[in-house]
């Protein structure tokens, strides 16, 4: 380049070489991304949770609809999008006759939709990438969904390589590991002729793909409890209590993670969250009344701290008791009469609930509450664990004592102010099959998975497998409430 003067001014000979010494007047510079792929969550088997997979895009070519009104009438009722939504995206500005309209995403396994669809003239129908759920109802609280981010994850993520395309962990593990999931695009500048051939690469910066995510979690056994309990409300933990692996953790009702990636119409969204029964509450990350649940907790705590012994027994008889008169109509009810003992051993069997009110006042309040604590009551267990959702406390108490007599007395069986979390209460239940020791719960796969201790000794070698047996006789004994 060189100074030139012209008419009294000063000007620059100019020559695109003193952008990139490579550029001609002629050649254009380009910008491209280079797309990174998204890192799929697998179970323990390798089956995938939450793929990149495809779906289908459902569109209208305007110039081939013939009848419209029918036509579009026939697409709405299909699809479950309103013509008014479809024929205000048929009269965007940018629409010509032989413009692709899209106006629905579809599941690629969704072949009985994609082919009524098809008989439609002016349809059409592409093939789009997409995350994709394999379980989608069955493991939707614990896999979540992604989204593409909008204005405010662009500004809270700043600096982190996200851009208008990108997606997002909304809920759940894709939350929860976006971190790890998430790939970076890469970039590539470039100078092209005038034809568009490419020339010369100036600057690459190469993409990130995301990493993969295992589960310990197992398919078959997620599925198989949510077809179990999918018209109910509540929730299954199943972990393997030498290993502490999760092997499924379903919430009921649900909702599918599907559903959220296709594209949630304003009804279906409105449907969704006025729902009184709650479809997008995960349960198995609350605390609950844990009623019978908790009766071995209450037996193992009364033998630990010397205020009962295996022996022990209380006399009562019928299905109500009360302490005093001084009770008034208050009473303990139980389900079952039975005639044998009114020991530890019987209690559980017979899910005895009158035994364990008593029992707990016989340990008494202060006794009760710190045993508890041992066991992780009234603390967050989740940062021990390191468990990649929160998960609720558990709680003995809505203080930090158990003041009420008759309080104490319901607790010792389950209600009162008692609520325990599903995934601790796993964890107190291992400490049954590991002479007393508590297994800390995980749900990312390790090769050779070996347990590790939560809480050691909570109980005795010897109580832990007295309450064990104890509770293989409540399935074996012929009196046994879990019999059947």
């Amino acid at each position: 380049a060189k100074v030139v003067k012209e008419n009294k001014e000063y000007k620059i000979d100019w020559s695109s070489s003193m952008i990139f010494p490579q550029l001609r007047n002629n050649d254009k510079v380009r910008i491209s991304s280079i797309e990174s792929k998204r890192g799929e969550i697998l179970d323990r088997n390798d089956n995938k949770l939450a793929a990149n997979g495809t779906i289908l895009t459902v569109g209208i070519v305007p110039g081939k609809l013939g009848d419209k009104e029918g036509n579009i009438s026939k697409i709405s009722e299909l699809t479950g999008v309103s013509t008014e939504y479809i024929n205000s995206q048929l009269s965007a500005s940018y629409v010509k006759d032989d413009t692709f309209v899209p106006i629905k995403k579809i599941s690629a396994s969704n072949e009985n939709l994609k082919n009524q669809l098809l008989q439609i003239s002016g349809v059409m129908i592409n093939t789009t990438k997409s995350r994709v759920y394999a379980l989608g109802e069955e493991a939707a609280h614990l896999i979540g969904y992604v989204q593409k981010v909008n204005a405010d994850d662009l500004k809270e993520q700043e600096g982190k390589g996200y851009n208008a395309n990108s997606l997002i962990g909304k809920s759940g593990l894709e939350k929860a590991y976006e971190d790890t999931l998430r790939g970076i695009d890469g970039k590539e500048i470039y100078i092209t002729d005038e034809n568009g051939n490419r020339l010369t690469t100036l600057a690459k910066q190469e993409k990130q793909d995301g990493k993969d995510v295992k589960l310990t979690i197992d398919s078959n056994i997620q599925k198989k409890l949510y077809e179990q309990l999918k018209d109910d409300k509540g929730f299954f933990v199943v972990m393997n209590p030498k290993t502490g692996e999760l092997l499924a953790t379903v919430s009921t009702p649900s909702y599918d993670s599907n559903d959220f990636v296709l594209g949630l119409t304003n009804d279906k969204w409105n449907e969704l969250n006025n729902d009184t029964d709650k479809p997008l509450y995960n349960r198995f990350l609350q605390s609950y009344c844990p009623g019978s649940t908790f009766k071995p907790i209450t037996a193992a705590i009364g033998l630990s701290s010397g205020k009962l012994t295996t022996d022990t027994t209380f006399n009562y008889s019928g299905l109500k008791w009360q302490k005093s008169s001084s009770w008034g109509d208050i009473y303990i009810t139980t389900l079952t009469a039975y005639s044998g003992a009114k020991n530890i051993r019987n209690a559980l069997i017979h899910s005895d609930n009158i035994f364990f009110a008593q029992a707990a006042m016989q340990i008494g309040s202060a006794t009760f509450c710190e045993e508890l604590k041992k066991l992780g009551f009234n603390e967050s267990i989740n940062e021990q664990i390191k468990f990649p959702l929160t998960i609720k406390k558990s709680q003995y108490s809505n203080s930090d004592k158990i003041d009420n007599e008759k309080k104490l007395a319901d607790s010792g069986y389950g209600q009162g102010d008692v609520l325990v979390n599903p995934i601790h209460m796993a964890s107190i239940y291992s400490a049954f099959a590991n002479d007393g020791n508590m297994i800390k719960p995980y749900i990312e796969y390790k090769e050779n998975a070996q347990a590790e201790i939560l809480k050691e000794n909570v109980f005795s070698a010897e109580i832990a497998n007295t309450i064990k047996d104890d509770l293989i006789q409540v399935v074996e004994n012929p009196e046994g409430t879990a019999k059947d």
